[in-house]
């Protein structure tokens, strides 16, 4: 039997711990010290005080007030008119390997299709043994999948060919999203049509007002393409193309057709408006590069960078990014702080899948001085991210599609970071 005297209270063992910790703390970091007349912590605050909303004040969930500013920019010069027009995924303020729905770049060639999907149709023609037409009813009937892709513009970093110009990752590589789609392989549905052997090509078009129409080579969309109708967890936002687009993993995202409406079988390509007049390579000689479908090994420090400058001064540092490829899995990220001088491999952390972004970390002290932050990004098919240099003695400047030239953060004393080019 326990006296008074020995009794211990739950209330006397948290006073008694937080006095231990704060006194400990206190002789320890100076984080410690600022501790016993910090209000943050000495003071009860209102969120402790009066009960919250009950669980049906959002049915449907949306991030925290205080989280207000992380969202998708766009960059009102660039086009005449907002729908024909991209915005940006901000980079610098998420982590992990999923971009969340609300977040992920828009890109639009005729502004967003409003699509009733009772009223959709996909048609499947050309060189077929048998024409079909699906409801969104009949392709949610097929077999069904879950893949995770990044998905980039073929124009991400495009306004850095000819040098440093827009001051932040979410600018200058902010097309660029990855997440979970969920549908049908679009094999599956070539395949109760029955293609023809003469077909070699596939032509997909949408449904939205500028008719987006690209040819894609049969082989691959008989190897991993997708007709996916799900986007993490939910359906496709309008925006993303609902009710049904096109996957067409590790390939320019002009060819992940939205709103999808169209499939047709031919024995060659359509020359397109978007792989003709756009979508093409122009070289110093005056000739361009077509068809040039793959999203080669690229990557990019998302923080510290421009529009996340470090606040914290001296000390332990956490510097992230991502790195992707459209030949698969990313194999190793390294990392420089002095302009590519020497290099220090980063720690690749989350799951390794093929054709997805993957989030790499490099942990290090900073001491104050200046930086020239970059990253290098190395495939497992063994290609590597070149310079911009590199990049430009082969490509030329005139082009404006498929930079993947390693960028470059200078860092001052005062952590304040600039878009620079050290090529």
């Amino acid at each position: 039997m326990k006296t008074e005297t020995t009794k211990t209270t739950r209330r006397a063992l948290l006073r008694a711990g937080f006095a231990g910790g704060a006194a400990a703390l206190a002789t320890g970091t100076a984080a410690g010290a600022r501790a016993a007349d910090d209000p943050a912590i000495t003071e009860i605050q209102d969120w402790n005080r009066y009960p919250g909303k009950g669980v049906d004040a959002t049915p449907y969930g949306s991030p925290s007030s205080f989280e207000a500013h992380v969202i998708r920019k766009n960059v009102p010069w660039l086009t005449s008119d907002p729908i024909s027009s991209v915005n940006f995924t901000p980079l610098h303020e998420i982590d992990g390997i999923i971009t969340p729905s609300g977040l992920c770049f828009e890109r639009h060639h005729g502004g967003i299709a409003e699509i009733d999907p009772n009223a959709h149709r996909l048609m499947v023609h050309g060189m077929v043994d048998k024409p079909l037409v699906f409801t969104m009813a009949d392709l949610k009937r097929f077999p069904r999948e879950n893949r995770v892709y990044f998905l980039e513009c073929a124009a991400n970093s495009g306004m850095e060919w000819r040098g440093a110009q827009l001051n932040g990752c979410q600018y200058t590589h902010g097309m660029v999203h990855c997440v979970m789609y969920t549908g049908v392989p679009l094999k599956t549905i070539l395949n109760e049509a029955g293609v023809k052997p003469e077909g070699k090509w596939l032509l997909a078009e949408g449904a939205d007002a500028s008719a987006m129409t690209r040819s894609i080579p049969l082989e691959k969309a008989l190897d991993d393409c997708m007709v996916a109708f799900g986007m993490n967890g939910e359906a496709l936002r309008p925006e993303q193309g609902y009710p049904v687009r096109l996957v067409v993993p590790g390939w320019e995202g002009n060819m992940w057709i939205k709103w999808l409406r169209r499939l047709e079988i031919g024995d060659q390509p359509w020359q397109q408006r978007e792989e003709t007049s756009k979508y093409t390579d122009l070289l110093a000689n005056g000739k361009a590069r077509r068809f040039t479908f793959l999203m080669d090994v690229k990557s990019v420090i998302t923080n510290p960078s421009p529009q996340a400058p470090i606040r914290h001064g001296k000390g332990p540092l956490v510097l992230t990014g991502v790195a992707w490829s459209g030949n698969g899995r990313i194999k190793r990220v390294d990392v420089s702080v002095d302009g590519g001088r020497n290099w220090h491999t980063a720690r690749i952390d989350g799951p390794s899948l093929p054709k997805a972004l993957h989030r790499f970390y490099y942990e290090f002290d900073w001491d104050g001085s200046e930086l020239f932050l970059q990253s290098r990004a190395i495939d497992e098919a063994g290609f590597v991210q070149p310079t911009k240099d590199q990049l430009r003695s082969v490509r030329g400047t005139n082009s404006i599609y498929h930079n993947n030239g390693i960028q470059t953060w200078h860092v001052t004393e005062e952590g304040r970071i600039e878009n620079v080019e050290i090529s």
